[in-house]
């Protein structure tokens, strides 16, 4: 039980000292992931916002049933692509929040 228990401390010490030594490379891995996260998810947006409308407007010349299908993913489309333009805008301060708890209001380098 005390083993145990003074395993517990020294693994509690080593979480609390381990982001001191660790801040640069989580440094450089969270701003590799924003840049990559800038560069990929507007792009995949628009091409969700393009895939929207052209299935928007196929189903538009289907019957009824497959009309109504195509504008509910159609609508999905849309709403994917502003769910990623929302992620895209909000990740660089998450990630800086994430990189730097001593001042977390300061956004990550991208």
């Amino acid at each position: 039980m005390i083993a145990r228990r003074a395993l517990y401390g020294v693994l509690f010490v080593a979480l609390l000292v381990s982001p001191v030594f660790a801040t640069g490379p989580l440094k450089a891995a969270l701003s590799q992931l924003c840049g990559e996260l800038k560069d990929l998810v507007p792009v995949a947006a628009m091409l969700m916002v393009l895939l929207a409308a052209v299935i928007y407007a196929s189903g538009q010349m289907m019957g009824a049933e497959t009309r109504a299908r195509a504008n509910v993913w159609a609508t999905s489309c849309l709403t994917g692509a502003i769910i990623g333009l929302l992620i895209t805008a909000i990740a660089p301060t998450i990630l800086g929040a994430i990189a730097n708890p001593s001042n977390p209001n300061q956004p990550i380098d991208c």
